[in-house]
């Protein structure tokens, strides 16, 4: 039996944080669709998807996701999670590489997943952008009033 829709969004937030690339790729459907909105970037398939997620890794080898929130909606899971991690790796864009700055951050994340036969077809994640680039040093602080 499939498992939940919930069961499998919180799996791909395991797998993350166990870069077990392998288990990610299984959970999701072949012809997965993985929207990251706050940056604009779309990836499509199991093996882009992954790898799309280990670029993450890559720049913040430490980095987990802890799941602070879920929702089961039937065929759609909502998971709030926190992510946390060191930028200490080289960080692939699509404007080149950014060299790491030793920055820590936390930032929180909506996750929106659409299962089907207990894997994965639609994966929306939403963040701030701005407060993780500010954190991890790459944009200058605000000005202070």
């Amino acid at each position: 039996m499939p498992l939940a829709a919930l069961d499998v969004a919180q799996a791909l937030i395991e797998a993350y944080n166990d870069a077990d690339w392998r288990r990610l790729e299984d959970l999701l459907a072949p012809d997965c669709l993985y929207d990251e909105v706050a940056t604009g970037s779309r990836s499509t398939g199991a093996r882009e998807i992954a790898a799309h997620w280990q670029g993450w890794k890559r720049a913040m080898p430490d980095a987990t996701g802890t799941v602070t929130g879920a929702l089961d909606c039937g065929g759609t899971a909502v998971v709030e999670v926190i992510w946390e991690g060191t930028f200490t790796g080289p960080w692939a864009t699509p404007e080149g590489e950014v060299e790491p700055t030793g920055k820590h951050q936390t930032t929180r994340a909506c996750i929106v997943s659409t299962v089907q036969h207990g894997k994965v077809k639609q994966c929306r994640q939403y963040f701030d952008s701005m407060a993780l680039m500010a954190q991890l040093g790459l944009l200058a602080a605000p000005a202070a009033a």
